[in-house]
């Protein structure tokens, strides 16, 4: 540097003793002497020197030494254990860092050596008579709740011989239980998965759900430890986030309208809409966190995958700041992909049942057409050769109305969940007093369902206010006082739990009716309901006499005991 003079370093010994060196460079150079290795290694250490001044026989003891130390440096700086064991079973030397391990863990150490060198020492000479090279061999071990895991590497001598066994020994307790965690999660989420078809098939829906249920919320607790979470599953239609699934977290907070959007949408939001996972530290310093669990200081929110689409959010909530951590979102987003495909699977069982219904119909309609159409132009050819035969002419009208009565039936069979069975029979009502006057709210986005039921229950003096989506549902709800709502639970912009959530706001205990197409129940608001204290639910197509029992239940204090 510009002012300084160069530094040099002039290790003592026969140099100094023989010849004033130090004198001769003091006149251009600073000087430092020092007098034995020791010294010398611990000034180059604290200066930089532009040279160093030894006798020959000095320098070379000095060099290895520097080496030497460098080398200790090193060895005392890294993380792991470092020993070296003799063929005695005896540590010749180690580490800082395997001082710090507990003697158990010493003795394994010394005792896998031992191991170690007797395998060597049989793998040094091949089959042939030539060497071969020692390769280094890992182990395992625990002791007591903690694992470890050593590499051990041989020392030989000239002839080749392993005479010591040096070892690198770390620490493996967390990868361990990491590992051990993704494993366990892993085996639950197989089961999570694993809905068998035949057993399935015998629930009803409202069953199928809640054992699904009741698996996401045992292993969310259990394996997971997750106290506090909501599943939202996103519907395409709509892009709204519907909560299906809850745990721990007040209604307020499922009640808000989330859509998959990055922005204004709360985290779940940014994460449906980003595909990304989201760690929320301190929910009072992130601008992104909406409303949660009550005096919630932190949360996890992942996306449940379906073959590399979004299909939802997994939402964990908690009280303490900084809960959640790398393992924990590395641990949701792996239990998310099972959760989805649980979800996934079920639907599939659904639309499988749905459509095999469907098809079964329509196969039998056709079957069954030609026959109909038979018998109905036999009847009218047995007519028209008998002119004046009254009461045959009787005879065979009854039997033409019997035959479009069944091909009325299949009509409404072929139509699948948008028909009401045996509607068109339903007669004008007089005098029943139970129904006589009664406000009822019906809402279905299918103007054939909504339009016979507000024809049946008229008929039968009911006073009938028909919606077309959930958003006019709740409206009416909030603007008008009811006895009785019939809804649909797959409808645009509210789902059938929010509507029977607005019902009870209106009026605690108001009864209400669910229906669904082949148990089709996309937001589990079945489930959600009966925990609530719904047990009426009507699944399309249904004939009309059940839609009039379960409204008659429902408008008695006995069906109303029933849902209590």
């Amino acid at each position: 540097m510009s002012g300084e003079r160069p530094r040099v370093l002039v290790f003592g010994g026969k140099v100094l003793g023989d010849h004033p060196i130090a004198q001769l460079l003091g006149e251009g150079f600073d000087v430092d002497v020092v007098a034995s290795s020791d010294e010398a290694i611990e000034a180059l250490k604290g200066k930089p020197y532009h040279g160093v001044f030894a006798d020959v026989g000095d320098f070379l003891p000095l060099e290895r030494a520097i080496v030497s130390d460098k080398a200790s440096v090193v060895l005392n700086t890294i993380g792991e254990g470092v020993c070296i064991v003799d063929s005695h079973g005896q540590c010749n030397w180690s580490n800082k860092k395997m001082s710090t391990y507990p003697g158990e863990v010493s003795e394994q150490v010394r005792r896998i050596c031992g191991q170690a060198l007797q395998l060597f020492g049989s793998t040094q000479t091949s089959q042939n008579g030539g060497a071969t090279k020692s390769t280094s061999k890992k182990f395992t071990f625990a002791v007591e709740d903690r694992y470890f895991e050593m590499i051990c590497s041989p020392v030989t001598d000239d002839t080749g011989k392993a005479i010591q066994v040096v070892a690198v020994v770390w620490d493996a307790t967390s990868g361990k239980r990491l590992q051990r965690k993704i494993d366990a999660i892993d085996a639950s989420g197989r089961e999570l998965a694993k809905l068998d078809s035949e057993a399935i098939a015998k629930l009803a829906p409202p069953q199928r759900l809640k054992l699904l249920q009741d698996k996401i919320i045992k292993y969310s607790k259990d394996l997971m430890h997750f106290d506090h979470f909501a599943i939202r599953l996103l519907d395409k239609r709509s892009n709204k986030l519907e909560v299906v699934i809850a745990e721990g977290l007040p209604p307020e907070a499922l009640e808000i309208d989330l859509y998959a959007q990055a922005d204004g949408n709360g985290i779940s939001g940014y994460v449906a809409a980003t595909g990304r996972s989201y760690i929320c530290h301190d929910t009072e310093k992130d601008p992104r966190y909406v409303l949660g669990l009550e005096h919630s200081k932190s949360s996890l929110t992942v996306p449940l995958m379906l073959f590399d689409e979004v299909v939802g959010v997994y939402n964990i909530e908690s009280e303490k700041i900084g809960t959640f951590n790398e393992d924990d979102r590395q641990f949701a987003e792996i239990f998310g992909r099972y959760v989805a495909l649980a979800l996934n699977i079920l639907d599939l069982l659904v639309v499988e049942r749905y459509t095999t219904q469907g098809q079964i119909s329509e196969s039998v309609y056709q079957e069954m057409s030609s026959p109909i159409n038979d018998i109905v132009h036999e009847c009218e050819r047995l007519k028209e050769s008998r002119i004046g035969d009254d009461k045959l002419h009787g005879s065979l009208d009854k039997v033409v109305r019997d035959v479009e009565m069944v091909r009325e039936a299949l009509n409404n069979v072929k139509a699948g969940p948008n028909a009401v069975i045996g509607s068109q029979a339903v007669e004008q009502q007089q005098g029943d007093p139970l129904l006589s006057g009664k406000r009822v709210l019906v809402a279905d986005d299918e103007s054939n369902i909504r339009d016979t039921i507000e024809t049946v229950l008229g008929k039968h003096g009911c006073e009938v206010t028909v919606c077309k989506d959930g958003y006019e549902a709740c409206n009416a709800l909030d603007a008008g006082a009811f006895d009785l709502v019939v809804s649909d639970i797959k409808m645009p912009y509210r789902n059938g739990y929010e509507i029977y959530a607005a019902a009870q706001r209106s009026k605690d205990g108001l009864p209400v009716i669910l229906m669904t197409g082949f148990g089709y129940d996309p937001n589990h608001s079945i489930v959600r309901a009966s925990q609530d204290g719904l047990s009426t639910v009507l699944f399309k197509p249904f004939k009309v006499e059940q839609l009039m029992d379960e409204v008659r239940k429902a408008l008695t204090q006995d069906g109303a005991a029933t849902r209590e």
